[in-house]
């Protein structure tokens, strides 16, 4: 007795010049991207488009995630992980920090923070002490070995940044920092995430298009806070 084929719900049948999905029919191109084709209703459906054509997001991730690699493979030397770099920065800049601070700084969870901050700690990059007067404040600072790793994270970012931004002008990368900080907020807006925004003034590359920074000037560097 032969076998009795099955016929699938959906009897679609899918043509040499394209596929059927849910019914639809879609042309694919040469390079087998969906160009579109006729729903149920007749109509035309709507081309399919690469996310990079148009998506400034898209951009933006594929931006973020090449710089991630560049600085991580620096950092793998130093016995860092791409991200942690970050809190060691905060830290150098700050001297001492909150861990409330940290998060907000870095616009993450304290959990999260936390969390970095105890595996840097064992490291020996990190030491948490009481506040004086209040021993239910905690703060975070560099050790020694965490103040030079913050020298070398600073060296091996100047390198990728020179990377990122090779033939840009230098209207062109205060333009580009400026926009970032602005999507930045935005999102951080529409998420809900609280955090202290980067002062555009303490660059010491003042954008000659705004304003407020060509009259008010970068922030002398005395303004940046000292170890406590």
């Amino acid at each position: 007795m032969s076998a009795r084929q099955v016929e699938p719900a959906d009897a679609s049948v899918t043509g040499p010049s394209g596929e059927t999905r849910g019914g639809e029919s879609l042309e694919k191109d040469k390079r087998g991207v969906s160009k579109g084709g006729t729903g149920k209703d007749g109509k035309q459906a709507k081309p399919m488009r690469a996310p990079a054509s148009k998506s400034v997001g898209w951009a933006l991730v594929q931006a973020a995630r090449l710089h991630r690699a560049r600085v991580g493979d620096r950092l793998a030397a130093l016995d860092l992980f791409a991200g942690q770099e970050q809190v060691v920065q905060a830290l150098a800049v700050a001297g001492s920090m909150t861990m409330g601070d940290l998060a907000a700084t870095l616009r993450v969870r304290p959990p999260t923070a936390s969390k970095t901050i105890s595996r840097l700690a064992a490291l020996g990059f990190v030491e948490r002490r009481a506040e004086a007067g209040d021993g239910r404040i905690v703060r975070v600072r560099l050790t020694e070995t965490g103040l030079a790793k913050a020298a070398a994270i600073e060296r091996i970012w100047d390198e990728v940044e020179a990377e990122l931004l090779d033939d840009f002008e230098g209207k062109e990368k205060r333009r580009l920092r400026k926009l970032l900080r602005k999507a930045a907020g935005n999102l951080a807006e529409a998420a809900g995430v609280t955090g202290h925004e980067a002062d555009p003034e303490t660059d010491g590359d003042p954008d000659p298009d705004d304003e407020t920074e060509t009259l008010i000037g970068p922030v002398a560097s005395d303004a940046v806070a000292r170890p406590v």
